[in-house]
């Protein structure tokens, strides 16, 4: 993987700059499997840091930097780990930094799993716009895909795909293919393109979702111990249970763009490059990062030396709600 860096050793105000928060955000919450009270502390890192996981609550507390390779479990969310410490279900805080562009972020946790809130990264924007959203002297680095990459699992009705193709920003299809009544009457395609800046409006409050009989098999696994109505979307054989709705019409397939930003943030850099895919999930959407980056000449670091040559909307903050 090559490097750019545009003559970027003499730091000017037109480079896009990297991200932090200007203060500390607080929330508490329970873990979507466990069910363990956990609570979260988001705070201001310095430039070139990245987003690191600190488990706070250890004898001696661990950094997890996010990185492709520190994934180490795709069962149901994404985990990330470092020695004998884990994070589990990283997604939806990892969508959140990468929609509103953050790049240095420590989050630290007082248990093992991300507590899941609302069930959407909605929760996660409102801490991070809370908390500020600050510039830092350093020149923001992409991780720009230079030529088409793809994973493939499964044949015919078990067909599923991840593909991440050169492109001058950042966008996501996705297809879901549920043979369900409830998630088949809704949209089960949906593209987004980050430069429209409408991420907290168009995919942020997209939740996750579940079917009664999968919530009965799991928690008689010590599983989806905390979920419930208050935190996700849950369907029984012929409708949604939850007493508001959805709230989107295609609020199911926005949920997987949702996982898929965060899957992929886990890289490390904000991604250039059109995202597409037909029924993937956590295990895919990883197995697709790592295969991006042990092909030679596939990406390059690149930075900008002015929001002219950036793509569209790159260089703003995501409105507020």
């Amino acid at each position: 993987m090559a490097v750019r860096k545009g003559g970027l050793q003499n730091y000017n105000a037109a480079v896009l700059q990297q991200r932090t928060l200007k203060s500390i955000s607080r929330a508490v919450g329970v873990g979507l499997h466990s069910g363990q009270r956990v609570e979260l502390t988001l705070r201001p890192a310095p430039a070139d840091t990245g987003i690191v996981f600190r488990r706070v609550d250890l004898p001696e507390p661990v950094d997890i930097p996010m990185r492709a390779d520190s994934v180490t479990d795709t069962r149901l969310a994404s985990t990330v780990s470092r020695g004998g410490a884990k994070v589990q279900t990283v997604e939806h805080i990892m969508s959140a930094c990468a929609g509103l562009g953050i790049d240095n972020l420590y989050i630290d946790i007082t248990a093992d799993e991300v507590p899941i809130l609302d069930g959407s990264a909605s929760s996660f924007v409102f801490l991070l716009q809370s908390a500020g959203i600050e510039f830092q002297k350093a020149p923001r680095r992409f991780l720009k895909v230079l030529r088409p990459v793809e994973v493939r699992e499964g044949e015919g009705d078990d067909l599923k795909w991840a593909r991440l193709e050169p492109y001058h920003g950042y966008k996501l299809s996705f297809e879901i293919d549920f043979d369900h009544r409830v998630v088949s009457a809704t949209g089960q395609r949906f593209e987004f393109d980050l430069g429209s800046g409408q991420y907290n409006r168009d995919i942020a409050r997209a939740r996750t979702f579940g079917f009664t009989k999968e919530v009965e098999y799991m928690r008689s696994k010590g599983l989806a111990l905390g979920g419930g109505l208050d935190n996700a979307i849950v369907m029984d054989d012929t409708k949604v249970l939850n007493a508001g709705g959805l709230r989107y019409d295609d609020e199911f397939v926005k949920h997987k763009i949702l996982d898929a930003m965060g899957d992929l943030y886990i890289v490390g850099h904000p991604l250039l490059a059109a995202y597409s895919a037909f029924r993937s999930g956590h295990a895919l959407n990883n197995k697709l990062l790592r295969e991006l980056q042990s092909q030679p000449g596939a990406c390059e670091l690149v930075t900008f030396e002015s929001e002219r040559a950036a793509p569209r909307g790159f260089n703003d903050i995501a409105r507020a709600w």
